[in-house]
């Protein structure tokens, strides 16, 4: 049931779709029985039907809708539908980054925590006024220990003394900064120390990838030795057999949260509240943590003690965990944009 009706992006986006969106789904609007989520596609739109939407809601007659596509212009589309009564979609998936800046614009509601039981159980910073928390990881350091001694730091990592060893992530900027600041004394509310460490890298020879996944192909090819990602993705590899080991950096473990948010004018917030609930069910939250390598945000979700030391961090490493300035992020976005195009890359 759950996959049955996906929507792909070019069916809902582009010119006045988004304008449009009171006229676009007539039906969806009117059945109470379908929830529409916005989320990426690919695995994990294929694990929310495992973990979440097969075995838990569709049991119940729920009917889940999905509107595929990055979240970007899924953003733009709750944003162009703000001042409809009605819109196209009941939760959207977004980073917690991604959250602040939606509630910024006035797009979220405020979510009602009574209505979803299992909430009792969530970690305290997976819960927003506005969203929710469903898998969280941090960013660590990656190393293949053939070809060196294990980073404990972002400073030993993001050092020009490892020049083409080093690989760094295009698409990640933003986290890229964030660890360098933290490497060269700044914080998640200051970026700038680091911009000095990371050009000194890229004049040492270190290497720009555009994707994840092309930076993972480097790491399996030993074209590189190390670099900074999330440790999630670090544990996925490992399952592909790529030689890479993870290191919790002394300066802290900037954590990534990816969850849902409710637009104000979603038509059917009674199945937006039966997902979020389904959502942090400890056999969904499970399953995530089984399958994709990223933790568990509420208490009481049972994960192997071997699973856990792979992607979770030990009592003394979740003390480093920090949250992200995400009105620093937001605010600042367009200018570390500009500076690693034009400064940083070119």
């Amino acid at each position: 049931m759950s996959n049955r009706y996906t929507i792909h992006r070019r069916s809902l986006l582009g010119g006045g779709a988004a304008l449009a969106a009171g006229a676009a789904f007539p039906a969806l609007a009117q059945d109470n029985k379908r929830i529409v989520i916005g989320t990426w596609g690919g695995d994990y739109s294929r694990l929310l039907a495992k973990n979440i939407e097969t075995p838990l809601l569709a049991p119940k007659g729920w009917d889940v809708v999905k509107d595929e596509a990055n979240d970007p212009p899924r953003r733009a589309k709750v944003l162009a539908e703000k001042s409809l009564r009605r819109g196209t979609s009941d939760l959207q998936g977004v980073s917690a980054a991604n959250m602040y800046e939606m509630n910024e614009q006035g797009t979220l509601e405020q979510l009602d925590y009574s209505k979803m039981p299992n909430a009792a159980n969530l970690i305290p910073a997976m819960k927003y006024p506005y969203g929710i928390g469903h898998i969280y990881s941090g960013k660590v350091i990656l190393y293949n220990p053939k070809l060196m001694q294990a980073p404990a730091s972002f400073a030993d990592t993001l050092n020009p003394k490892n020049g083409a060893k080093l690989g760094i992530i295009d698409i990640q900027y933003q986290y890229t900064m964030l660890a360098a600041g933290m490497a060269a004394g700044g914080s998640v509310s200051n970026f700038e120390p680091g911009k000095e460490l990371l050009v000194a890298c890229k004049k040492a020879g270190a290497r720009i990838y555009p994707s994840n996944e092309a930076f993972a192909q480097a790491l399996k090819t030993e074209e590189i030795a190390c670099g900074i990602m999330w440790k999630a993705r670090a544990v996925q590899w490992q399952n592909a057999g790529i030689n890479v080991s993870t290191v919790a950096p002394k300066e802290g473990v900037p954590m990534y949260i990816s969850g849902f948010v409710m637009p104000k004018n979603a038509p059917n917030k009674a199945g937006a509240y039966a997902y979020l609930d389904a959502m942090m069910a400890p056999s969904a939250q499970e399953g995530f943590a089984i399958d994709m390598g990223y933790n568990p945000t509420v208490t009481n979700a049972k994960v192997a003690p071997d699973l856990r030391e792979r992607i979770g961090f030990t009592e003394e490493e979740q003390k480093r965990l920090v949250d992200l300035d995400y009105g620093y992020m937001a605010k600042n976005d367009s200018a570390f944009k500009e500076w690693w195009d034009k400064s940083f890359k070119g």
